[in-house]
């Protein structure tokens, strides 16, 4: 059998049904060029018929001329008792101008019966005629079975009827939907086995996260003869999401030898899943496999040491094959050897014998003591490193800076921030609105940066963690901020601590600008 397997991505239909998504037809667009840079080959795009903002993405996305995938709108069969070429959600497929066109149809008995209100003649003849119709109009057809395996479960002859009412309508790809995400990775595997010997059309694979399996469900319909695999690429979707696509490649592009992707993308499944995490305004989960920022990470002093003596041991592959990078975390657990490490990244020259190392560890141990943690904040630590070796320059300094907050608030924003920074003796002073006051502070001090380094224009804020040190002090309790930051490529995380919530998270966001510029100058100098 093949190992190709077609990945079709939702992302911006199904993906655009999960809670606090909403995407532009720009981020549409940018999400489309990505993906198709990317080596996908369906992206389904939205449903035509639903709203004037999907109608409106078909419409400019005709202009891209893409270069791997095939695109595809999303809609149902036709209505019941409504002839095919007059139902308005078939005709507004048309308009989409798509070449695959995705038809969805009722699969489970019940569902024909007592939710369409439809006989179960009547289905397989929308079903049917739905498919029949596109396919005379020159298209290709991806039929999805909705409810698939709970129709199967419950009547299997009418549901593998449905399928056989597709294929005689002329469907390209019959796709088993796990539609309401409660199918166990065995059981799917077991009917995939038995349905792909009664077609010679591909069998697809749907699945949902409810339990938590979408990504075994679909491998093991891969394993069991599955050559197509829809999902998401970061797994967001209605409810708990879709199956996570790049977890799917990952495992069966990198590990299994399946053909996913051309060879040259999978070192950038991370940059990829980073790039539809920023244009979708989602922070990665930390612990996502293959592309968290954890996914890699490793902190017990033993356990760092077997790392460096044995990576595969450790690691389940090279971090390098996905993107990845293998990262140290600093922290009680992680050892002289560690700290040592960190920084030989600075100055390779400094031995563990030099007075310079015991003067790093002691601020360490001070600045630990005071609330700090650098688990996880490994950028702030490198600027102290930076700092004891002499290898730091701040990029600007501040004046003052004044947060108003307004509550309730009147309009968008309830809180603003007036800032004045200097940099090269010059002075700048900006205001700047935000949801709240770290919001403000955070866009007032970018604004002002911006005249002088336009390069931070592409770094934003990702995650904020606020945790409370000793909270028996009560509200005179020191605070940590964590600030997550990216610029579309590298994730950074830096720490600020202070009795002040403020001032904690003004130390962080210093921290965060100051890497960037650090990291952008050494790049420059070097080249």
């Amino acid at each position: 059998m093949s190992k190709k397997v077609a990945i079709f991505d939702s992302s911006l239909r199904d993906g655009a049904q999960a809670e606090g998504i909403s995407f532009s037809v720009e981020d549409k667009l940018k999400l489309l060029e990505l993906l198709d840079n990317h080596g996908i080959d369906y992206i389904e795009a939205g449903n035509p018929g639903s709203n004037p903002k999907d109608l409106e993405f078909f419409e400019r996305a005709r202009a891209i001329r893409l270069k791997h995938a095939r695109l595809a709108a999303f809609g149902s069969t036709r209505r019941r008792d409504i002839a095919v070429e007059k139902d308005s959600n078939v005709q507004s497929l048309l308009l989409a101008d798509t070449p695959v066109i995705v038809i969805f149809g009722k699969s489970w008995d019940f569902h024909v019966t007592d939710i369409i209100g439809a006989t179960l003649e009547e289905n397989l003849a929308m079903i049917r005629e739905t498919v029949a119709f596109f396919k005379a109009r020159g298209k290709e057809v991806v039929f999805d079975a909705e409810h698939f395996f709970d129709g199967y479960k419950n009547n299997t002859d009418y549901a593998v009827r449905t399928l056989q009412a597709a294929i005689e309508g002329g469907a390209d790809v019959l796709v088993l939907c796990d539609t309401n995400g409660g199918s166990f990775p065995s059981e799917v595997g077991k009917i995939i086995a038995r349905v792909s010997g009664l077609f010679t059309v591909p069998l697809g694979i749907h699945a949902h996260n409810d339990c938590g399996m979408a990504v075994a469900v679909s491998i093991a319909a891969v394993e069991n003869g599955a050559r197509h695999v829809q999902g998401t690429y970061i797994g967001f979707g209605e409810r708990c999401g879709n199956a996570n696509l790049s977890t799917i490649i990952a495992n069966l592009g990198v590990k299994r030898d399946y053909e996913c992707l051309p060879p040259d993308q999978y070192p950038n499944i991370v940059h990829v899943a980073r790039h539809v995490a920023a244009i979708s305004n989602v922070a990665l989960n930390e612990r996502e496999p293959f592309i968290g920022n954890s996914a890699f990470a490793h902190k017990g002093g033993m356990h760092i040491d077997g790392v460096n003596k044995a990576s595969h041991s450790f690691e389940h592959i090279e971090p390098e094959r996905v993107g990845g990078q293998r990262r140290f975390l600093m922290s009680e657990v992680s050892g002289r050897r560690m700290i040592l490490d960190k920084i030989w990244e600075v100055d390779p020259s400094i031995t563990k014998d030099d007075p310079v190392t015991d003067r790093i560890v002691k601020r360490l141990k001070e600045m630990e003591h005071e609330g700090y943690q650098f688990e996880g904040a490994e950028s702030s630590f490198e600027l102290i490193v930076r700092k004891q070796l002499g290898k730091y320059r701040s990029f600007f300094d501040l004046e003052h800076f004044r947060i108003i907050g307004e509550q309730p608030a009147k309009g968008e924003y309830g809180s603003s921030a007036i800032i004045k920074v200097k940099v090269d003796g010059k002075d700048e002073i900006t205001a700047a609105e935000g949801d709240g006051p770290v919001h403000a502070l955070d866009r007032a001090l970018r604004k002002a940066l911006d005249t002088f380094y336009p390069e931070l224009a592409n770094v934003h804020l990702t995650d904020y963690k606020v945790r409370v040190i000793n909270g028996k002090d009560a509200t005179a309790a020191k605070v940590r901020v964590l600030l997550q930051s990216t610029d579309g490529e590298v994730v950074w995380t830096t720490v600020g601590v202070s009795t002040d919530i403020i001032e904690a998270s003004w130390l962080a966001l210093v921290d965060s600008i100051e890497y960037k510029l650090l990291k952008l100058e050494e790049v420059s100098s070097s080249s």
